[in-house]
């Protein structure tokens, strides 16, 4: 028996990975994680939204429009992830000494800024023009791919960071920021190993000669983009079992309550039994 599905991997891997999202963010609400981790929650609804977008909105509105708006969610998403990136490391290494925050914090910075520098096109300063939509969107365009190149090179360097020195300072193996980084350093790392490898293959590759070749490279990049799909779904489902469970030693927010209510009611028994006793003398 053979069975004939009309799903094509991209939309089954688009399926899963909204999916994968909505339950991360359904647990992240239901298990109180928002308030400890806003910046993580903000681009996790961005992500889910650019999905949703691409999907709801793809053919049906003029490509100038659709175009602006991608671009502005990708400039949106670049920016939160410098956020998180901040977020995280103030919850891996809150307790440690402020100048050493700070060196180590330039130290990533500046690797960040070397990536940029050297990876990837610089337009010339006198070509940059505002005068036009299309000039506008494309430095739009151009400083989200550059931002999150710096966001990808931040969370890679910060996982090593966290993962090296985070059980020093309270961001142990168990605990939910080093793992919410680390799922954020693989994500990005996916990212960068894409994008070389699709570097490298388009310098080997050259200028195709026929259709055939041209088919070829086509179906090596959607493979790529498919197995980046495919690691980020991971990660996703890494987050949401992570942040499903307590961090170990640290009380869930309904024994919070029963702890400072069994003190409340101590309390209130020695209070009232100390006029008694007065009384009675």
């Amino acid at each position: 028996m053979h069975f004939n599905f009309d799903f094509s991997a991209v939309q089954i891997l688009w399926t899963l990975t909204f999916a994968a999202l909505l339950v991360l963010l359904v647990v992240l609400q239901g298990r109180e994680r928002v308030q400890r981790f806003p910046w993580f929650t903000a681009v996790i609804v961005v992500a889910a939204l650019r999905l949703l977008s691409n999907r709801i909105l793809h053919g049906r509105l003029p490509q100038i429009t659709l175009a602006a708006t991608f671009i502005v969610m990708s400039d949106m998403s670049a920016l939160i992830g410098l956020c998180v990136v901040g977020e995280m490391a103030r919850n891996a290494f809150g307790k440690v000494p402020r100048r050493t925050w700070i060196i180590w914090g330039l130290i990533l910075i500046a690797a960040g800024a070397a990536v940029l520098a050297f990876w990837g096109p610089w337009p010339a300063w006198k070509s940059i023009a505002f005068d036009t939509q299309l000039a506008k969107l494309s430095l739009l365009q151009f400083l989200a791919q550059k931002t999150g190149l710096l966001v990808d090179v931040l969370n890679i360097g910060l996982g090593v960071l966290v993962v090296a020195f985070g059980s020093r300072y309270g961001a142990g193996w168990r605990s939910h920021v080093q793992r919410l980084v680390i799922g954020l350093s693989t994500a990005s790392l996916s990212q960068v190993t894409v994008q070389v490898i699709w570097q490298i293959i388009l310098k080997t590759a050259g200028q195709p000669h026929s259709q055939a070749e041209y088919q070829r490279i086509v179906g090596l990049q959607d493979k790529l983009f498919n197995a980046n799909s495919v690691v980020y779904i991971i990660v996703v489902i890494w987050w949401i079992v992570t942040l499903w469970y307590e961090e170990p030693g640290v009380a869930t927010p309904a024994e919070e309550q029963v702890s400072k209510d069994l003190a409340a009611s101590t309390d209130g028994g020695q209070g009232a039994g100390e006029p008694a006793q007065g009384a009675g003398e």
